[in-house]
């Protein structure tokens, strides 16, 4: 190509027309810019792998001066938040089942006077274990603790204590996924994320291919009601949805080995809720979406912060607080404990209850969005 040939004028004026073109597209312009952003700061400031602070239930049984050493050292250590003492094993166990507390520590009865004459007391932690990312840096401060954190109490006669082995011993017993195979962790959590995907973008993409194609008017002007449309659009999707969780259940118990140790009709009542709560996100999207790709580009924008800062891929406990906030908001974040509780925990309705609220609340406001825009865009 000669330089002739090439004409600054009409370069610039390309230029100028994609420029006004991408002015005219806001919607586009603005996930070019949004999505950017929420990576960085996803990336950069919400996104830990090294997680603290974990809430720490403790069983005392001996209030000695060793006993409250090794606490303070828990805490000191910066891994563990001893944020409730309970008074029973059982007590503890429900905390664990609920998710409202990562370990249980236990101090036995006699742990000063077992220690003082060199017979290693053992404290038993026990963890919830269904996340083994979220717990493995915590269990191993734990081993350093029992070489360190009664020596400065370890002087003058007792300074033979100090001396390997430790003075006394750490058990922890991992609950829920005791191998810590991290297929019984993400295999669960893989149902909620294909299920937040397909059926956002499939029922957003359906409606608008009918705006597209002029359809979605001629239908509504037949004598089929608008609710009628609508409702008859999701169920399919629903169906779709049960029969990719089939054959998710399938394949994580044939081919990975994942225990169901919890109810399948609860966890498929779960499922329903959570399709819903996704597919009016999806019908929401479609009434503000005015093509398909406009439409493509709203489920990438929802669905990167849903995966970044549900769990799934990192500890949750390990964001900070604004991003547990936010990722609280979510659907997909309940559903994770939802599942991995019903499957791995065996929890009942009363432990799945606290996280079935959150999405019927959200699929509501949503649903009440969607219904606004629907008026506004098709009567």
């Amino acid at each position: 190509m000669s330089l002739d040939a090439f004409s600054w004028s009409r370069f610039t004026a390309i230029v100028v027309k994609e420029f006004i073109q991408m002015r005219r597209d806001r919607l586009t312009f603005a996930m070019m810019v949004g999505i950017p952003l929420i990576q960085l700061a996803l990336f950069g400031f919400a996104i830990n792998t090294d997680p603290k602070h974990l809430p720490t239930a403790v069983l005392s049984a001996d209030d000695s001066p060793f006993a409250r050493g090794f606490l303070a050292s828990l805490a000191n250590s910066g891994y563990f938040d001893l944020v409730q003492r309970v008074s029973s094993e059982a007590e503890g166990r429900r905390l664990l089942e609920t998710g409202r507390v990562q370990f249980v520590v236990s101090i036995p009865v006699g742990f000063s006077r077992q220690l003082l004459r060199g017979e290693r007391p053992v404290i038993l932690v026990e963890a919830d274990a269904t996340d083994p990312a979220a717990t493995s840096n915590a269990i191993a401060a734990l081993f350093e603790l029992n070489r360190s954190a009664l020596q400065p109490d370890l002087q003058g006669s007792l300074a033979g204590l100090r001396e390997r082995p430790p003075p006394f011993e750490v058990q922890v017993h991992r609950r829920y996924n005791p191998e810590g195979v991290t297929q019984h962790n993400i295999v669960p959590g893989l149902m909620g994320v294909i299920l937040t995907m397909t059926m956002i973008m499939m029922t957003g993409l359906a409606v608008t291919r009918e705006r597209e194609r002029g359809t979605m008017e001629n239908l509504l002007a037949t004598p089929v009601r608008p609710l009628e449309v609508t409702v008859g659009k999701l169920v399919p999707y629903i169906l779709i949805a049960y029969v990719q969780v089939t054959l998710i259940l399938a394949a994580a118990r044939a081919v990975f080995g994942v225990p169901i140790e919890g109810s399948l009709p609860l966890l498929l009542a779960c499922v329903l809720v959570f399709v819903l709560a996704n597919l009016s996100v999806g019908i929401t999207f479609s009434t503000l979406a005015r093509n398909q790709m406009q439409a493509m580009q709203m489920t990438f924008f929802f669905f990167l912060p849903s995966i970044l800062l549900s769990g799934f891929m990192f500890p949750f406990r390990g964001m900070p607080g604004w991003a547990q906030v936010l990722g609280e908001a979510l659907p997909l974040t309940h559903f994770l404990r939802l599942v991995r509780g019903i499957m791995l925990k065996g929890n009942g309705l009363a432990e799945t209850a606290p996280h079935l609220w959150p999405m019927l609340l959200f699929m509501a406001v949503v649903m009440a969005i969607a219904v606004a825009r629907y008026r506004r865009t098709l009567d």
